[in-house]
């Protein structure tokens, strides 16, 4: 089975246009090697995938035969991502706290003159 419609099939992506993509940008690999969409995928492999500023790593246990249900996805592939993986995306959240809500755009000119006063000062 072809590495984009299996991961289009085990629900990791939500279209197959979508897991074509990612493998075009280099974002999925087997066995750590890059591939394109058509490489085919065997049982017992390791995939890398990089969605959402998180390396996953899966571990395929067996190949469906058409895409399967939310509940019956277990049975497809097992999940051996690190736990630090989203502990720094967790960390990566809260760096990007800003005093400013998101959707008010740019900096204005008092934010400027304090962000220099406050470089300038070291």
């Amino acid at each position: 089975m072809r590495i984009d419609k299996y991961l289009w099939c085990v629900r990791i992506f939500k279209t197959r246009g979508l897991a074509t993509e990612a493998c075009k940008k280099n974002h999925v690999s087997i066995n750590n090697q890059k591939v394109k969409p058509s490489k085919e995928v065997f049982g017992s492999e390791k995939i890398g995938i990089r969605k959402n500023q998180i390396d996953y790593q899966f571990e395929v246990l067996d190949l469906p035969t058409r895409r399967v249900g939310a509940k019956l996805v277990g049975l497809y592939y097992n999940d051996t991502t690190p736990k630090e993986a989203f502990k720094k995306d967790e960390m990566l959240k809260f760096s990007k706290d800003y005093y400013r809500k998101k959707g008010e755009g740019r900096p204005t000119k008092k934010d400027r003159r304090d962000i220099e006063n406050y470089t300038d000062e070291d």
